[in-house]
């Protein structure tokens, strides 16, 4: 998968739904304004005489404006009041089916396992690890959902967990992390919101009847009968408009199940885990479906078909059991599995059929990575994980902890400066410094920042006035010395594009360049300061600099001088972050050549996912090996 076409794709696939969203708009105005005119010739005297045709004639032009707008307006506030209502991100979805946030400390060795799974797939995947929930329904099944990377909620339903093993979680959780990098999960909510408006039509035909009943509408020749009229013709209309808001679903979904699950296979090298999954949502009792009264409208961003609808074949949103089994395994015999748990001990983190080792990536093929993880992105993420003392690695999933682990990451090494510099944090974070004196000494940058992203889930239960705490302290001790060091800018970069839009918001920048010629003092700037992170020797930072120039054929004029507290660097990065997509793998491809040049230190490592984060770019920890 391409990273940076996929979500151009997402970007123009939202203007196709839009358009199909304005088709069934003008078919809801013209069937509504033809219920007006039945409702006008079958309950009043000048309607019977004339009938329907004569009807719509004598009404005049403004009768049907004002019905057409009114139209509008209810299908617009309708998509508008659940838009904002999803603005939350993944959390309002996981809200809605009422799933449960799996704490992650648990000790349960199903929810133990999932968390293990998650985290190392979203650290081969370059992107934060997202809060994992729990819904309480048999069937299996599991969901991505969110406007982004920074927001995306893995759910997962208590039947896959109890049914599924290792592997076949990897495949699951690779199909959904698919659907998030390449755009699905924003598309998918999207779809949500607009669908609303469709089928609020029929909600407004309900309204109509319930007045028409309190009103008295059951009696003969009752003033309430062309509220009834005008109800039944509404849900009927409603009706329609949910047979075409299941109609688009499906033509929006299908397809990209078959993308997500190969993406899967490529990410685990394991065409079997995600088979097995399949093949036991086949055999099970009950199957993905869900018992939710909220599935029918979610039912397109599940991992199996949650729902079954009327014409199931035609508007079902995800594509016949068998066929996705095939596509993956073409031998497959037609059996499905049934009666199979998942006990298991959990073993060391591995994953079935990888192939020892990795060749060292080539620059040209570092933008390649960007948000399209493989095997050996997953077997480096394992081996992170695996390197880190157990001691910081039990820590990074308690709120109190967290917070000390990732200030102890910003503390000297230094005892007597340690000591000055903690007097800065909250007396519970204190308490649990200690621990981390020794445990940290010789870890590498990218060991490290390995830490920061198994901290997340914990850190995402913060209230926000922890939260606003807890930012304050960092900032503090970075602020300490009076001076910004590279590790210091890149954890403060990875923490806050990790935590900031789960408490802030996601924000959402326009694209205001469409070519990397109108960018090239910032696109020197950020080369620079790669080079100047390889290197203490002026040739040497030069030369790495030049090469990274050549991969994007540009001439650019290399800055020596040192950039006090990153300044320059993130002026740079604010304005490259509304580059064009499609313009991207340019930039990563030229960060990538001059940090790669004469080999990547761990500090060009860490400052290139950095940065990359920083622009949107998830690039998978293997980059360099």
């Amino acid at each position: 998968m391409d990273f940076f076409a996929a979500q151009d794709r997402a970007r123009r696939k939202t203007w196709q739904l839009i358009a199909l969203f304005a088709i069934a708009i003008v078919g809801l105005i013209v069937a509504t304004n033809v219920l007006v005119a039945v409702v006008v010739a079958f309950s009043t005297t000048p309607g019977i005489e004339y009938g329907v045709g004569e009807t719509l004639n004598d009404q005049p032009a403004q009768t049907w404006l004002v019905i057409s707008g009114g139209v509008l307006i209810c299908v617009a506030g309708a998509s508008l009041y659940k838009y904002f209502a999803l603005r939350s991100g993944g959390r309002a979805i996981v809200e809605m089916l009422g799933g449960r946030l799996i704490d992650p400390g648990t000790q349960l060795l199903a929810e133990r396992r999932l968390l293990n799974v998650v985290e190392e797939m979203a650290i081969a995947a370059g992107i934060r690890v997202p809060a994992v929930y729990r819904i309480d329904e048999p069937g299996i099944n599991a969901f991505a959902a969110g406007f982004g990377t920074d927001d995306a909620v893995i759910g997962v339903t208590a039947g896959t967990l109890e049914s599924l093993n290792r592997e076949e979680l990897q495949g699951v959780i690779g199909h959904e992390f698919s659907h998030v990098l390449n755009g699905d999960s924003r598309l998918n909510l999207r779809l949500i919101a607009l669908l609303n408006g469709i089928l609020f039509i029929g909600l407004v035909g309900r309204l109509l009847l319930h007045g028409a009943a309190r009103s008295g509408g059951g009696r003969r020749n009752s003033g309430a009968l062309p509220l009834v009229l005008l109800g039944v013709g509404l849900i009927v209309i409603g009706f329609a408009g949910t047979f075409c808001g299941n109609l688009i679903k499906a033509a929006v979904s299908r397809q990209r199940e078959y993308l997500a699950d190969a993406a899967s296979v490529q990410f685990t090298r394991n065409p079997h885990g995600i088979a097995n999954a399949l093949r036991k949502i086949g055999g099970a009792a009950s199957g993905s479906t869900l018992a939710s009264a909220r599935a029918a409208e979610m039912s397109h961003m599940f991992f199996g078909q949650a729902v079954h609808l009327f014409m199931n074949g035609l508007m079902a949103t995800h594509p016949p059991l068998p066929l996705r089994i095939r596509a993956i395994e073409p031998g497959w015999d037609g059996t499905f599995l049934a009666g199979a748990a998942a006990a298991e001990l959990e073993a060391a983190p591995g994953v079935a059929g990888f192939a020892a080792g990795t060749s060292k990536r080539q620059p040209s093929d570092v933008a390649a990575t960007a948000g399209n993880p493989t095997a050996a992105s997953l077997t480096e993420a394992q081996t992170l994980i695996g390197g880190l003392p157990q001691r910081c690695v039990d820590a990074a999933h308690d709120p109190w902890s967290a917070r000390a682990l990732i200030c102890a990451l910003l503390l000297p090494g230094d005892h007597a400066a340690h000591s000055g510099r903690a007097d800065l944090l909250e007396p519970q974070v204190l308490q649990h410094l200690p621990q981390f004196e020794t445990a940290l000494v010789g870890l590498d940058d990218l060991q490290r920042l390995t830490i920061v992203s198994l901290a997340v889930p914990a850190l995402l239960t913060l209230s926000r006035p922890q939260y606003d705490r807890f930012v304050a302290d960092v900032i503090a001790l970075i602020r300490a010395d009076h001076r910004i060091e590279l590790f210091e800018w890149v954890l403060h970069r990875v923490l806050l594009k990790s935590l900031k839009p789960h408490f802030e918001g996601a924000a959402r920048l326009p694209v205001r360049h469409h070519s990397l010629d109108a960018l090239q003092t910032h696109v020197a700037q950020v080369l620079s300061a790669i080079a100047r992170a390889g290197s203490s020797e002026i040739a040497a930072r030069q030369r790495a600099f030049a090469v990274g120039a050549a991969a994007m054929g540009k001439q650019l004029q290399f800055d020596g001088t040192d950039d006090a507290n990153f300044a320059r660097l993130n002026n740079a990065l604010r304005e490259l972050r509304t580059l064009h997509p499609l313009e991207m793998p340019k930039l990563i491809k030229g960060c990538a050549a001059c940090a790669l040049t004469d080999g990547a230190t761990t500090s060009e490592r860490a400052l290139l996912i950095g940065i990359a984060a920083t622009l949107d770019c998830p690039l998978p920890p293997d980059l360099a090996v």
